[in-house]
């Protein structure tokens, strides 16, 4: 039956007038129409596929759900940070709006290993957006040895897999920002390339402007350069601002001065108290400043919150390294009394979420140079007690 067909069955092309005649036991379809079948389907899904400008909006409570999986606590923080989510998304998504929206951009400001990255990091996931780390301290101003700001957006339109629309509409999250204050508030003759100078060379980057990045893999000698406009980028900056405390405290309790002055004492200062005037006076200059319209500010974490990131949320500490131990056939375990003492060494450290992270890496450090030779001697399970977090490299020094 193959053999009389000669025609294709879409065009009824012979076969001497195409390339190549593809033949079934009834039917048969010629190279032309494979190819133009092809670019009908392609087409649909360009035609069918959302674009990135008419994505929906998120919803602020699915946001705060989502980071609830991830971040322990901080439930103001997650609130205000799903707002502003929220609603940069519908002025992006709605660029044709009669009312001229202003840009939101973020400041998170809390202790170290408090989950400001974290956060971050989870919310560019749930929205599916390019997302990048970068941190202030290494940025320079152009000119001088170090990063400009221009390669934070080559790094974006990396992660974005070189896709100008995507780059457009990521997330950028400037650690350490305030590591780039101002020395004092009186200028120096100094120039301060790692300080104010980065700021004001981060300002119309983040407030919205068209930058020219070369595409990675080009040199900068060729000449080849692509626009990107950072006018929707989110910029996310986090710091600890140790010593905003302070500032905050002296301008709620005020100065009191003669002998008849009343003095009132202010107790443990909430950093969401903080007003653009407070960041200001801890070096930040005015126009930086006034950049960020939402501030969200996150609480040092307590003893069972740092528990609960052990071994509670997702992709938590004590199941990654249950995973590791696992490779090797060895089941790894925490008894309750050594969970405890782990939380408490971190709180003394005061270094949040990280600290645990060393903590376990400490801990573990003499099993897992032994993983491969427990299970050769039938060692399939490790129960860690309150002995083996005091003392762990007893255990290695007896296996050295």
């Amino acid at each position: 039956m193959s053999e009389t067909l000669t025609h294709c069955s879409f065009c009824d092309k012979h076969k001497d007038q195409i390339y190549k005649l593809i033949v079934s036991h009834k039917v048969a379809i010629c190279n032309e129409c494979v190819d133009l079948c092809g670019n009908l389907i392609a087409n649909t899904k360009k035609t069918n596929k959302p674009s990135e400008s008419k994505k929906s909006i998120p919803d602020p409570k699915d946001i705060r759900d989502y980071l609830d999986q991830y971040v322990i606590g901080q439930e103001t923080a997650k609130i205000v940070l799903s707002v502003a989510i929220a609603n940069h998304y519908k002025r992006i998504n709605n660029p044709d709006a009669a009312t001229e929206i202003a840009k939101g951009n973020i400041l998170m400001i809390g202790p170290t290993g408090t989950g400001k990255t974290l956060m971050a990091r989870s919310v560019a996931r749930y929205l599916d957006v390019p997302f990048v780390v970068a941190d202030a301290t290494t940025l320079t101003e152009a000119g001088y040895v170090g990063d400009d700001v221009e390669s934070l957006i080559t790094r974006l339109y990396t992660a974005a897999d070189n896709d100008i629309e995507r780059c457009q509409r990521g997330i950028i999250f400037l650690d350490e920002v305030d590591k780039i204050s101002r020395k004092s508030e009186s200028s120096t003759v100094t120039k301060d390339v790692s300080g104010e100078g980065v700021q004001q060379a981060l300002l119309k980057l983040i407030e919205g402007t068209k930058c020219k990045i070369t595409p990675p893999g080009s040199r900068k000698q060729s000449g080849e350069t692509i626009d990107i406009d950072t006018t929707n980028i989110l910029f996310i900056a986090g710091g600890a601002f140790v010593g905003l405390d302070s500032i905050i405290k002296n301008r709620i309790q005020g100065t009191s001065m003669g002998f008849n002055a009343s003095f009132s004492t202010v107790g443990d200062i909430d950093l969401a108290e903080v007003v653009p005037d407070d960041l200001v006076r801890y070096g930040l200059i005015p126009e930086f400043v006034g950049r960020f319209s939402s501030y969200v500010s996150l609480h040092a974490l307590s003893k069972q919150q740092l528990i609960s990131i052990l071994t509670d949320v997702q992709h938590n500490f004590i199941g990654q390294y249950k995973w590791l131990f696992d490779q090797d056939g060895v089941d790894l375990n925490f008894d309750s009394e050594s969970l405890d003492l782990i939380a408490d060494r971190t709180l003394k450290t005061k270094t949040g979420a990280r600290g645990l992270h060393s903590e376990l890496e400490r801990i573990l450090l003499p099993h897992m140079f032994d993983l491969p030779r427990y299970r050769k001697n039938d060692i399939l399970k490790v129960m860690i007690n309150k002995t083996q977090v005091n003392t762990p490299m007893t255990l290695l020094q007896e296996n050295l």
